[in-house]
């Protein structure tokens, strides 16, 4: 079984550097959580040199495992790869994903994709124009003038002793909200379930249409969603195979397949429109905001709090000393 072993990561649970994800030769990985940093580091020193693979242009060196990802970035070939325009954007996202943590293993820190449309609408589709994308310069909830007003007065108006100020009580990306998005498709459906005592979510919560979702994205104060990789490459997770009962939303719609934008005529007409998107020359241009914003150097501090980027202290690695 060791000679299958193609790539070891260092990895957070529960916001403690106490895992590590091990990535086979078919493809699968399973992820281990260990009572301290110093287990971690026997461990991996007993398993095989293979770093974190070769995809990345690092040597196969056990240091590289427990790099931290500030040094797996500086020290990769990946951006420059990117910005010769020799991977996609997708790999590139998924690249800075991967050694940010985020994890299939794991779904509090599941890897997080963005919106890049704003046009849900339209019968026909045209990528070139600048009006159907989303600005990557900003969260999600900044997009929505009105909604940013909300959000900064928050911000400046903060009383409470007992926590730092903050624009989002949400997150982007949670347990709940991948669950919610992948709720037709096992094992999610299982995950799903076991988290709310055998149920599925009210009609009116349950993903049912993606021109919904965008629009509550854009009004709700406590929606700042951000999407997931599968947006981009899974057909079936729109499609309620199972025939499972997720019931009748208040406007008496039955929440049954997910209701795509006119522009999509099936699952599959969407996922691909999408990943055009994505890799469109109005998103490689401007991803790079987007990636400052969820991985880079707007995440915390002052200029976070420009960007109107500050979520609930909680969700950042540090704010709790569990020790």
């Amino acid at each position: 079984m060791f000679s299958e072993i193609r790539a070891v990561f260092s990895r957070r649970y529960l916001l403690q550097n106490t895992a590590l994800e091990v990535f086979m030769a078919n493809r699968t990985s399973v992820m281990f959580n260990f009572p301290d940093q110093a287990t971690v580091k026997k461990v991996v020193y007993s398993l095989p040199q293979v770093g974190v693979g070769t995809s990345y242009g690092l040597p196969q060196a056990r240091r590289i495992s427990l790099a931290t990802p500030r040094q797996l970035y500086k020290s990769s070939n990946m951006t420059q790869r990117w910005q010769r325009r020799e991977i996609s954007n997708f790999e590139y996202l998924m690249f800075l994903n991967t050694i940010a943590g985020r994890t299939y293993n794991d779904l509090n820190q599941y890897p997080v994709f963005p919106w890049v449309l704003t046009n849900y609408e339209s019968e026909e589709l045209d990528l070139t124009l600048p009006g159907n994308f989303r600005d990557l310069s900003k969260p999600i909830g900044a997009l929505n003038p009105k909604r940013a007003v909300f959000y900064a007065e928050r911000y400046e108006t903060w009383e409470d002793d007992q926590s730092p100020p903050y624009h989002y009580n949400t997150h982007y990306s949670t347990a709940t909200s991948t669950l919610s998005w992948l709720v037709r498709i096992e094992p999610f459906t299982t995950f799903f379930l076991n988290a709310n005592d055998g149920k599925f979510d009210h009609p009116d919560r349950t993903f049912s249409s993606v021109a919904r979702s965008w629009r509550t994205s854009q009004r709700d104060t406590s929606d700042v969603k951000e999407l997931i990789p599968e947006f981009y490459y899974l057909p079936e997770m729109f499609v309620n195979s199972n025939g499972y009962n997720l019931g009748v939303r208040e406007d008496e719609v039955v929440v049954n397949d997910v209701d795509l934008p006119p522009w999509a005529k099936k699952p599959e007409d969407f996922v691909r429109i999408n990943r055009m998107a994505l890799e469109s020359e109005f998103v490689s241009c401007q991803l790079h905001q987007w990636i400052d914003l969820i991985f880079g150097y707007k995440q915390r501090g002052p200029e976070a709090v420009r960007a109107l980027n500050v979520f609930h202290y909680l969700t950042y690695e540090g704010s709790v000393n569990l020790g």
